[in-house]
């Protein structure tokens, strides 16, 4: 299948898949991250704002604050099409930004050099890490700016793990993903 078939069926997949479903494994997926070691040792965290039914991330994000953790969330210029992490605390408020993802209103942003741990979003990941995302670039320009030692996770539901994604020299795959 080619990138395009791939996005379309998964995104179907996200789409119709009950949210009762999502909410139980997102739970899963939240408490696998929490217990593992890199997770733990993190101070600086980033995570993705889910939408589109996404792996939800509201949940992970609540209990990194309450673990005293930094967290930052992505803020994207359109016209920039790349991300810059930014803090988010229990105050901040929240905006649609270009791509309809939530962004901090108030924007406090930190080097990307500072993050201990990358949460990544994907449409779909191979056991190898490659990771395919929306189509946009945005987090494969981004990854490929990330220092080598920081640590990067996908988190994915159990249909958007496949065998084999089809891999260009320009995208980057994560280390690790947590699928339930």
């Amino acid at each position: 299948m080619t990138k395009q078939q791939i996005r379309s069926k998964i995104k179907l997949r996200l789409k119709i898949q009950k949210e009762a479903d999502r909410d139980r494994k997102s739970k899963i997926i939240k408490d696998k991250l929490l217990r593992t070691q890199i997770f733990r040792k993190a101070k600086t965290v980033m995570f993705y704002m889910a939408f589109g039914g996404e792996v939800e991330t509201q949940d992970m994000i609540k209990a990194a604050i309450q673990l005293g953790k930094i967290v930052t969330v992505p803020v994207c210029r359109k016209n920039r099409v790349t991300l810059r992490p930014c803090i988010l605390d229990e105050f901040t408020q929240l905006q649609r930004g270009p791509y309809g993802v939530c962004e901090p209103l108030t924007q406090r942003f930190v080097s990307p050099h500072s993050l201990d741990i990358v949460i990544v979003p994907g449409l779909a990941f191979d056991k190898k890490g490659n990771r395919l995302g929306r189509g946009k670039g945005c987090y494969d320009r981004f990854l490929k700016r990330l220092p080598k030692k920081i640590p990067t996770i996908g988190l994915a539901f159990d249909f958007q793990i496949l065998p084999k994604i089809p891999a260009k020299t320009h995208d980057r795959n994560v280390d690790r993903v947590i699928f339930a």
